[in-house]
């Protein structure tokens, strides 16, 4: 039987630093990289939307995922994101792609043109013809505007086991425990919100992929071990530690938060590209009150 362990855990969505010219800075992805390793997480997941890939031309893209390659030196497995509502260029995109040193892809539903649940599964399938690599589908309706039901991930779960995993983002923990239930054996349930994947492994979940593990690697790496160990006492403690942080790293949208805290911790500076904008210095101050409080943990 095909295993996907290497998908349990923690992942970090890593945010691609820039430049004040808003050119990738490689010194600090490189310094972000490291941190994240360093600090326990499982994998790494570049070019998703917390790396703003839609603002990134393809040589950039290239450029980004072989610098994470290296850097990471195979301490840990890579996983890229390849997603978009172009079915055609995505399977073009897939065909054209070195995969050396990349262990799965992650690719989110359609957005924008909202199709069927028929829509979405004949898309996810005619990736899986072509893709080498197991496929993460990524379910995140409020960036696409449309949910994959549980039935339909199911559909794809069985329909092949080149689906590895769904990363489940819809914020429905009943839609998580349907999939649950009734998943095949190799398939693994992460969550794609940081704030309920204490919640999401309380249910028998096997993961996440998260955006705070970009700042506390380490304690959120725990939270999710300690959970998947059956310590729920240890899990709850940092869990709630770390609750309030979820706020401000999302206050004025993805990855926005996520940088300004980087640039506090001196990995990287806070810079995004339009149309993002830097945080305000209002929430920046909040946010840094908020991380003062975490310096103990």
């Amino acid at each position: 039987m095909l295993n996907y362990n290497f998908l349990k855990g923690t992942g970090v969505a890593l945010i691609t630093p820039f430049n004040q010219d808003k050119s990738v800075d490689f010194k600090g992805l490189e310094k972000l990289i490291n941190h994240c390793i360093e600090g326990g997480v499982n994998y790494l997941v570049t070019m998703g939307t917390t790396g703003e890939s839609v603002t990134l031309t393809k040589k950039e893209k290239q450029e980004v995922i072989q610098f994470t390659i290296k850097i990471c030196n195979a301490r840990v497995p890579v996983i890229i994101g390849i997603g978009g509502n172009n079915t055609q260029e995505l399977i073009e995109e897939i065909e054209s792609q070195d995969f050396t040193g990349i262990s799965a892809i992650l690719s989110s539903s359609p957005a924008y043109n909202k199709p069927s649940q028929e829509g979405i599964f004949q898309h996810y399938m005619a990736l899986e013809k072509v893709s080498p690599l197991p496929i993460i589908i990524y379910n995140v309706p409020g960036r696409t505007a449309s949910n994959i039901t549980a039935e339909t991930t199911l559909r794809l779960a069985w329909a092949s086991t080149k689906f590895a995993a769904v990363k489940e983002a819809s914020g429905d923990l009943s839609q998580a425990t349907k999939i649950l239930k009734d998943r095949p054996d190799h398939f693994i349930v992460l969550s794609g919100d940081d704030p309920l994947a204490l919640a999401l492994m309380g249910i028998d979940g096997d993961g996440v992929i998260s955006v705070i593990a970009n700042i506390y690697p380490r304690e959120f790496s725990q939270i999710i071990s300690y959970a998947l160990q059956g310590d729920w006492e240890k899990a709850q403690y940092l869990n709630l530690a770390l609750f309030d942080m979820h706020k401000w790293l999302y206050i004025e949208g993805n990855p926005v938060g996520v940088k300004s805290a980087a640039q506090a911790l001196g990995i990287c500076q806070k810079y995004v590209r339009l149309p993002l904008v830097e945080l305000s210095e209002v929430n920046n101050q909040k946010m840094i009150e908020e991380m003062k409080k975490l310096r103990e943990l």
